[in-house]
């Protein structure tokens, strides 16, 4: 299942790759993703060995709606922008061939999804993270921007969303007994440790522990924020004073008018549920340990 951009190319070379150590593939591009997901609906169905997605998370994303308690094993050539999925598993980015390598040792892992059920009706899957608040409020502000492209639209988004920075009244109950009603910036919730391309914003969690590491960050301090933002590449964010952490199995979380991202995707409004899913997913990975963080 191959995703845009350096994904076809990435494609290719693994495929090769496949075809050389005499392994069969069938190729899946769908004309968009409604039509991918009902291609990859019908392998498993079909009763494929393995699914290997070529792209990024937010193509991932897409495969684990179907994935999620399967048995089928996810395989990973990494072809995106973040490769947070990838970083995690301990992945090559760059290397199709040997990516393809490592899916067809066959060594499988099973981990944890997460997963988000919205007042809204929503039912989701992820794998890395679960973003709401300013990370939220930049990735709306993304999606309504037709201009620059890249990662201009980002930072420029960026820019605007901390000139506007307040404090957001969220209400989080965790495990349906302890409730924190108070006033964030943002909480992130982490299947695994990183986001946003290695920014390792829950950098204790654990994909097998069938729990999600939630980050709080209280701070309406512009410059605060933008001194924060260099220590979450190496996860030292959580011993400042505007940081604080849980770890629970379930969360609900409300926050008017906030929308909740998942794996870099939209996935529903505030309120939600988000929970950890003990062994969810099965993926291939370079042998049965899990590899540190890259």
């Amino acid at each position: 299942m191959a995703g845009h951009g350096n994904a076809p190319h990435a494609a290719e070379r693994a495929v090769a790759r496949f075809q050389e150590l005499g392994i069969d593939v069938v190729e899946i591009v769908g004309r968009d993703a409604g039509h991918a997901r009902e291609l990859v609906e019908h392998a498993v169905q079909d009763g494929t060995d393995a699914l290997v997605v070529v792209g990024g998370d937010g193509v991932i994303r897409l495969a684990l709606q179907v994935l999620a308690r399967s048995g089928v094993p996810l395989g990973l050539v990494p072809a995106g922008t973040g490769n947070d999925h990838a970083r995690e598993y301990g992945i090559p980015t760059g290397d199709p061939a040997a990516a393809a390598d490592i899916i067809a040792a066959g060594h499988s892992s099973t981990v944890d999804l997460g997963h988000i059920r919205g007042t809204d009706g929503t039912s989701s899957w992820f794998g890395t993270v679960a973003a709401t608040g300013f990370d939220s409020l930049v990735s709306d502000r993304v999606n309504r921007m037709r201009w620059p492209h890249g990662r201009m639209r980002y930072n420029l988004a960026i820019v605007a969303e901390l000139s506007k920075l307040r404090l957001l009244p969220f209400r989080l109950v965790f495990d349906g007994e302890r409730e924190i009603v108070t006033e964030l910036t943002m909480a992130a919730f982490g299947n695994t440790r990183s986001y946003g391309g290695g920014m390792r914003i829950c950098p204790n969690a654990d994909h097998s522990d069938g729990l999600l590491d939630v980050t709080m960050v209280h701070t309406a301090s512009r410059t605060r924020l933008i001194r924060l933002f260099p220590t979450v590449f190496k996860g030292t964010h959580i011993d400042l004073d505007a940081v604080s952490t849980e770890r629970a199995r379930t969360i609900t979380v409300e926050s008017p008018g906030i929308n909740a991202y998942a794996d870099g995707d939209y996935v529903c409004p505030l309120p939600a549920e988000i929970s950890a899913v003990p062994g969810a997913l099965k993926i291939l990975v370079g042998d049965s340990r899990h590899p540190p963080l890259a």
